[in-house]
């Protein structure tokens, strides 16, 4: 799992495993422990006291080390912003589609040859499941774009997204899903709305105290719904998030 560190108390008697990869260090070491009967490794996104921003999230190296200790499932809790009537704050949505906004970040792990991904789906339906059916009031299928960050959206931004049709707006999905698809990885993402974004309402906008707070007053909820999803994740074997690349000659290593 990646996520916040709010989530380190999620897992039963954690270990720390200190993992060099080719892309620099993750973004602190990975911690090993039990959920629901179930190994689990849990890697804070940000780091373990949010010193990386999210254009600086060293997200190559953050995927590598998870698919090195043997992880072949990731769940990806996140913060979003609304962008719509369909979403309020408080809502946890799992999206279906992706936007990439960014673009000062590493995307690939493709620095030769001819290796295409296939990405027409973003995220793992197996795991999309068992993340949508956690609980009833989980909402399944949106559309969430990915801004490069950190500052948020203009007025403008904000409203031309939402004209788009998308509904949820963040600043770390991407590249995430795209580099654990190149990892042979199931991802999947659930959001919980903190906030509607700038253009979505009238105001001041979202500000960083809100989002932070909305997140840490829904982290017990935020658990619960995982430690489900996480008791009914189907086996990977076979998902076509790895066996894309049965045939194709990569020219990176996926380690393991």
């Amino acid at each position: 799992m990646i996520g916040g560190s709010g989530f380190y108390s999620f897992l039963d008697d954690p270990v720390e495993h200190v993992v060099t990869t080719p892309y620099g260090d993750p973004s602190a070491p990975v911690s090993v422990g039990e959920v629901a009967g179930r190994r689990v490794a849990f890697l804070p996104r940000h780091g373990p006291h949010h010193e990386h921003p999210p254009h600086a999230i060293p997200y190559r190296a953050n995927l590598w080390a998870l698919r090195s200790l043997g992880v072949r499932q990731v769940l990806a809790p996140c913060a979003v912003g609304g962008l719509g009537t369909d979403v309020a704050p408080g809502d946890v949505v799992v999206p279906d589609q992706l936007v990439d906004r960014t673009f000062r970040r590493v995307g690939s792990y493709v620095e030769r040859g001819a290796v295409h991904l296939p990405f027409a789906d973003p995220y793992c339906a197996g795991v999309s499941q068992a993340l949508a059916t956690a609980a009833p009031d989980v909402r399944a299928g949106a559309t969430m774009v990915v801004v490069e960050g950190p500052r948020f959206s203009t007025r403008a931004e904000s409203r031309h997204y939402a004209d788009q049709g998308w509904s949820l707006i963040n600043m770390t999905g991407a590249p995430e899903a795209a580099l654990a698809r190149e990892m042979r990885l199931c991802y999947a993402s659930i959001a919980l709305v903190t906030d509607m974004d700038a253009g979505a309402e009238s105001g001041a906008g979202v500000g960083q105290e809100e989002v932070f707070a909305r997140f840490r007053e829904n982290l017990s909820r935020l658990t619960g719904l995982l430690s489900t999803a996480i008791a009914q994740l189907p086996d990977p074997t076979g998902c076509a998030c790895s066996s894309w690349a049965d045939d194709v000659a990569l020219t990176y290593d996926v380690p393991g």
